[in-house]
């Protein structure tokens, strides 16, 4: 108690005026999976992918048990970046670099420390981009998550001497030799019928774009419940008072919400993509909220040979989701170049299929 006053024991979260490069942030609080969580993403967002579905499955091609699905290890990675690194953010950007590791499955714990890579004050001056790298790991030590992203985030003191400007160089694609494959892996079992989905990674060819059909509508308490899982504690997604003062005058749905959605619809038509291997890159394209409804399409922008592997290939796939219209004529970008209105994620990512 310092001049008659106590300190403050509450976490105001850090704004942009806070990082500085380098920063290395050990997040709390570690989170171990459960059972229970796993049940709860699937009644959020209905993913029928046989290898995070079934023990049996899993275990015919060389897992433990089924593992988690990848986002929800991601989100539950991310989560634990929230309170230090975009308590106070505007809106999450992109991802780059990203890298999956060791399957997660249910019991793990993973913990996550991220590190400042890239700072850049806003032309506004009340905002400012922060870059982070995030290593999420298990009990174990081992990799399951590495990634990186950045997030604008407000000003505290708009006076603030703005950080020198440093952006960092980060990799437009995950190169296949990166790519972790779990040595245990082995899919001569793999069982298509009960996959619910007869395309092997042959079958796919670059530029192809498959609408996904089906479309989910996003409800206030769902992606309250998602985001409060995840134990992510931004402001935006959950405070009115604080919302209703803002540019759009109500809460905005956590990104990963439309990422687990997308995917989740992505599985007509690409069913058999089993793992996800790694993140290249996605833009938050525009805000969604509670009451839009969901669509998704993809395209395959490359196709991947596993080194050594006979079967199992590597399918990078732009996935898109749209709002409040169906996707079947590809909505992206317009005849300028600007996103259309309609677009909700822009997300360039790698997935495991069979051969």
């Amino acid at each position: 108690m310092q001049g008659g006053t106590m300190a403050s024991k509450t976490n105001p979260g850090n704004y942009f005026e806070d990082f500085r490069i380098g920063q290395e942030m050990r997040h709390a609080t570690p989170r171990t999976i459960t059972t229970g969580d796993v049940a709860l993403y699937t009644g959020l967002y209905g993913s029928r992918f046989a290898v995070q579905s079934s023990d049996e499955f899993a275990r015919r091609i060389g897992f433990d048990r089924a593992p988690v699905d990848d986002f929800l290890a991601f989100h539950m990675v991310f989560g634990k970046t929230v309170p230090d690194v975009s308590l106070n953010a505007v809106a999450n950007l992109g991802y780059a670099g990203g890298v999956f590791g060791a399957p997660v499955y249910p019991g793990d714990t993973v913990s996550t420390v991220s590190t400042v890579i890239g700072l850049k004050e806003n032309s506004n001056g009340k905002s400012g981009v922060v870059y982070v790298n995030s290593i999420g790991r298990n009990q174990r030590g081992e990799m399951v998550l590495d990634y990186n992203r950045w997030v604008m985030v407000r000003k505290h003191d708009e006076s603030a001497r703005a950080p020198e400007t440093v952006i960092p160089e980060l990799p437009g694609v995950v190169a296949p030799e990166a790519l972790q494959i779990p040595k245990s892996l082995d899919l001569s079992a793999y069982d298509f019928e009960l996959a619910g989905a007869s395309h092997r990674w042959g079958e796919y060819a670059i530029g192809e774009k498959i609408d996904h059909i089906d479309g989910m509508t996003i409800e206030e308490a769902e992606h309250q419940i998602a985001t409060r899982l995840y134990q992510n504690t931004a402001k935006v997604h959950f405070d009115q008072v604080a919302a209703g003062a803002g540019r759009f005058g109500k809460r905005l749905i956590y990104g990963g919400h439309i990422i687990s959605l997308a995917r989740a619809l992505s599985f007509n038509g690409l069913g058999n993509g089993f793992r996800i291997a790694a993140i290249n890159a996605g833009a938050h394209v525009n805000p969604a909220f509670a009451g839009d409804t969901v669509f998704a399409w993809s395209e395959v922008l490359d196709k991947f040979e596993i080194p050594g592997r006979r079967d199992i290939g590597a399918l990078r796939l732009r996935l898109v989701a749209v709002r409040d219209r169906q996707a079947s004529d590809f909505p992206l970008r317009d005849a300028e170049g600007k996103y259309d209105s309609g677009v909700l994620l822009d997300f360039d990512y790698t997935v495991l299929i069979p051969r």
